[in-house]
């Protein structure tokens, strides 16, 4: 709108995760849909093996959306591991820097006057920070045998190795259609103003 001041720049921490996380979210969520291919059943609880146990069967999807683009099982476990401890450490980084910096303090605080979010858009930031991504991680932790010899209390908090992976692919799917809403939202909103934001870090700066 006409005399509103240019969009506050993010900060390169910011640009930096948001960029980073976008590659591995998306080779994630490809790598995913090949793992999922593999056995298309989710269950409930410790055990899961056989479709009449199963309360939900995926559909399977297709090889342009899969990574590898045919099936390959191993690549993608290789793949979707890989880029989760780039997402994981990321985001743990992100948080120590947004912490020190103060875009939590200035951007995400109900009610402060001149923040970059209106309110919803604060709900939906929060809601995916502090609940969508720790729970990605936390259930994508338990489903390695490795994290189960080493913090066995996972198991527990999840209600089983089967029920971590139908949280982990119900958040995954919501990840992906917040995915296509955000980008969607961008080419409505400006994706030339936007992109030069995330990249440079708004108009006029640096």
């Amino acid at each position: 709108m006409a005399g509103m001041s240019a969009d506050p720049p993010h900060k390169r921490t910011t640009r930096l995760w948001h960029w980073t996380n976008a590659v591995a979210v998306i080779v994630m969520l490809m790598s995913g849909a090949t793992i999922s291919n593999a056995h298309r059943f989710l269950y409930w609880g410790q055990k899961g093996a056989m479709p009449e146990e199963a309360w939900l069967r995926v559909p399977r999807f297709p090889g342009w959306l899969t990574l590898p683009s045919h099936y390959d099982l191993s690549s993608a476990r290789e793949w979707h591991l890989a880029f989760a401890w780039l997402f994981a450490f990321g985001f743990g980084a992100f948080l120590a820097a947004s912490l020190l910096n103060g875009h939590f303090q200035r951007d995400l605080r109900v009610g402060r006057a001149g923040s970059r979010y209106h309110p919803l858009q604060k709900l939906i930031y929060c809601g995916l920070l502090f609940g969508m991504l720790p729970l990605l991680i936390g259930t994508g932790l338990t489903l390695s045998p490795g994290m189960n010899a080493a913090w066995p209390w996972l198991l527990d908090l999840f209600g089983g190795r089967q029920s971590a992976r139908t949280i982990h692919f119900l958040l995954a799917g919501t990840m992906a259609a917040f995915l296509v809403g955000h980008v969607a939202l961008v080419l409505v909103s400006g994706p030339a103003r936007l992109m030069r934001s995330m990249l440079w870090g708004g108009e006029g700066t640096q």
